[in-house]
């Protein structure tokens, strides 16, 4: 399948796209408003709440925007390189939900962007009052997936 069949087949079958998409398909996210599913062996993610959608949207372009300098952009208007986007995606999750329940340790894994989302917009007046300082120290620490240091087998 060529790529723009692929994305026309994806925009077709995915008419509200999860914006931590790649998060979730990073397994380091997950969401009870999200729906998994594949096409020409890759995987895409629905949202399966307008609202909650939005709310996401929301506060992915919060992060996105507020990263620019800590990720050393000049500019972040959309989608971010793939590894800054894994980073501003995951760290950022990360780093609200450390805010939202300081009290259970460090977190490893977000289980529900949707419910953090919500609790976000109400405890912070729909993100005015967002500390956006420490949800960009977690962007900054955050460690993606390490490149493995194997040799590759050569072809025979």
């Amino acid at each position: 399948m060529e790529e723009l069949e692929y994305k026309a087949t994806y925009h077709a079958i995915n008419e509200r796209r999860c914006v931590f998409e790649k998060a979730i398909n990073a397994r380091r996210c997950a969401c009870k408003q999200s729906a998994r599913f594949c096409l020409a062996d890759r995987e895409g993610v629905a949202c399966k709440s307008e609202a909650g959608n939005e709310m996401c949207t929301r506060l992915l372009d919060t992060l996105r925007r507020n990263a620019r300098f800590s990720l050393h952009l000049t500019h972040a208007d959309g989608p971010l390189p793939h590894a800054k986007e894994i980073r501003v995606q995951v760290g950022g999750l990360l780093g609200l939900q450390q805010l939202i329940d300081p009290d259970s340790g460090p977190h490893h894994r977000v289980d529900n962007i949707y419910s953090l989302t919500k609790a976000a917009f109400a405890r912070y007046e729909h993100l005015q009052g967002l500390p956006l300082d420490q949800i960009m120290q977690a962007i900054v620490s955050f460690q993606g997936r390490r490149k493995s240091s194997r040799p590759l087998k050569p072809s025979s």
